[in-house]
Parts: C-alpha cells; structure tokens; sequence
C-alpha cells in the first residue's frame, strides 16, 4: 500500500463509517466491480474516489473523468489524490484537462492541485498554462497567492525562457518575489 493510498484510506475510514462496502472497495481486485461503482447510481462519493483512485493508479483510463472530477473539488486531500492517480494513469487527455481547470477563472480558488500536477507532467500544455493563470493573479491583494505561488514555482522548475517576463513581474510580489528569484535562476541554468 502505497502513502497516497494510505492516505485515502485513514481519510474515507470516517466517511464511510468502515461499513462492509468500504473494505470490499478495498480489498478487491476485480476492475470490473470497481468500474461499476464510478456508474452506478446513488454511490457516495467515498466509493467513488476509492474506485478511480484504484482504477486510476492501475492505469484503467475508464477512471479518467471521475478523477478530473475530484481535482477540482473544493476539498483539498481529494485533490491530491486525484492528482497522483492522474499522474500515475497516463492518459493523455490528462493535461488539456489540467489545463483547463488551471485556467478557469471561476474556479481559481481550487486550481493548485492542477497547477502542482501540470508542473508534473511536463506537457506540451503546461507553461502556457501556467503563464496564463499566474498572469491573472500577479496583483498583490490577489486572494489566491498560494495558487500564484505554485505557478512561480512550476515556471521554475519547468525552466522555460518563455515564462520569464512573467517571473520578472513576480519579483515585486511580496508573497511571490523569492520563488519568483528562485525561478529565474533555474532559467539562467537551464
């Protein structure tokens, strides 16, 4: 067992109330039962994040959608769990969706996970996705900073020279100017 699945575990324990259902969720190995839970009705939705989380983590892109579906949910540790399991089953729509959630102004307040996972993957998406969002929030009284912050932080790490009039605008930022200083020093070396 892995820590994100772990993880997931310790966290859906609660939720589920460690009913019958949720050990079997668990415990089983049959993909297909799994896959059922992601379109059955009435299923929690504990149940469906274990079964895209697996389903996920196996590489069965059937839990792609349920798994975008919880990167952009307003409860931080699903997101983060999407993230891996998105990360993990390598689908190739993976980024364009990334992308999109990073990108879409009316749900800023829950795009770091989809920042954090485009910075991961290395796409062909990701600096232009990045760029757009961090030039949306480069105002100092912006709210979400910490979403800003993590653009700074994926620009760096991505090392692509296009992003750098964007970086350089960052330095002024009293939340981003030492990631964004940092950044730029991974540009000069890259």
């Amino acid at each position: 067992m892995d820590e994100e699945f772990r993880s997931l575990t310790d966290r859906l324990a609660d939720e589920a109330g460690e009913s019958a259902a949720f050990r079997r969720l668990l415990a089983t190995d049959d993909d297909e039962e799994l896959a059922d839970v992601l379109v059955e009705a009435e299923r929690p939705l504990w149940a469906r994040e274990i079964a895209a989380f697996r389903l996920g983590c196996a590489g069965d892109r059937r839990a792609f959608e349920a798994l975008v579906l919880l990167l952009n949910h307003r409860d931080p540790e699903r997101c983060v769990c999407a993230a891996h399991a998105l990360e993990r089953l390598g689908d190739p729509r993976t980024p364009r969706a990334a992308a999109a959630l990073a990108t879409n102004t009316l749900r800023t307040a829950y795009a770091l996970h989809p920042v954090r996972l485009l910075t991961t993957l290395r796409a062909p998406e990701s600096v232009p996705a990045l760029m757009a969002t961090l030039e949306r929030l480069l105002a100092p009284e912006d709210p979400h900073w910490r979403v800003a912050l993590a653009c700074v932080e994926g620009l760096g790490q991505l090392a692509d020279e296009r992003a750098r009039p964007l970086l350089e605008a960052a330095l002024p930022h009293p939340r981003l100017g030492g990631a964004a200083r940092e950044a730029l020093s991974r540009l000069r070396r890259a």
